[in-house]
């Protein structure tokens, strides 16, 4: 599988005049204060500090892991968002996962979108000017209609109306984002295109998606030939239920009136030959011990 090249973090020069205490940066109104909203800042861990009125307090360790080995293979892939509290001190306002993912592998920074005082119409006018340019990738656009739904907390439908675009077209951005990192990976970096990734979404299991993105990009296939890959795909693996066989009229009676007599359900089976089995259900030993105490009362 061609490995996907890790795209570097934008905002490392904003790194360095957030640390100057001269250019702090307290409100939008502020001097350089329009090149920090909207932007991809690098920010070392150390400044940052946990909601302490995230409702989210227990994380699965073994999903974090997951998590962590992803990020030191292919980059932190979705910036979190922090709001500054004062100089060169942030506080998390989403993205808490990847924060402690990144510090468990011991990364000294992490790509993040800063939040500060009234900065609620700066960030949106940031955001949906940033949607507007030629040059994103669509894992880019997919993420500022996220960061415009989530942080200006917008519908879909008005979102649709602020950047001019159908509601059917911001959905099927956002929903690039549901497919394995790998692959939005590989699409940012144009290994996919957009038309590639919608066709893998059809496919729910990650480790299928990935064994199909490395065979479009092992063999160059299409748009077209990826749709038709994916059709295939999910028309062998679909296994059709086995329909339940009616139990006979006989076999009806008796599994009913075994269960008025037991006060218990009562499951019959009856093959095409005619045998059959049932199963009484029972809740403890002494659900069991009464069961039994009926079945030898009726000899």
């Amino acid at each position: 599988m061609a490995k996907a090249t890790k795209k570097q973090a934008l905002g490392r020069g904003l790194s360095a005049l957030l640390k100057d205490p001269s250019n702090d940066i307290i409100t939008a109104s502020d001097k350089n204060a329009d090149k920090v909203v909207g932007s991809i800042v690098e920010l070392e861990l150390s400044t940052i500090e946990v909601n302490p009125f995230q409702p989210r307090t227990s994380f699965n360790e073994e999903s974090l892991r997951e998590l962590a080995s992803s990020i030191k293979e292919l980059g932190v892939i979705q910036p979190i968002t922090v709001r500054k509290l004062d100089f060169n001190k942030y506080q998390l306002v989403s993205g808490e996962r990847r924060f402690r993912a990144s510090k468990l592998i011991g990364l000294e920074t992490i790509p993040s979108y800063i939040r500060i005082a009234n900065d609620q119409e700066s960030l949106e006018m940031a955001l949906v000017e940033n949607i507007q340019r030629q040059d994103l990738d669509p894992i880019e656009i997919a993420l500022s209609y996220q960061r415009l739904i989530e942080e200006i907390e917008v519908t879909q439908e008005e979102l649709s109306d602020r950047v001019g675009k159908n509601r059917s077209t911001i959905a099927n951005y956002l929903r690039l984002l549901k497919l394995d990192p790998i692959i939005q990976t590989g699409m940012r970096d144009g290994f996919i295109s957009m038309g590639h990734g919608r066709a893998l979404i059809n496919i729910e299991d990650t480790n299928e998606q990935l064994d199909i993105y490395e065979k479009i990009v092992s063999d160059k296939l299409s748009v077209r030939d990826t749709e038709a890959l994916v059709r295939n795909h999910k028309s062998s693996t679909q296994v059709e239920a086995p329909k339940k066989k009616a139990l006979p009229n006989y076999a009806n009676d008796a599994k009913k009136d075994l269960s008025d007599l037991f006060g218990s359900k009562v499951d019959v089976k009856v093959s095409n030959s005619g045998k059959g089995q049932m199963v009484i259900s029972f809740k403890d030993r002494e659900d069991l011990a009464r069961i039994l105490k009926l079945i030898k009362s009726e000899k």
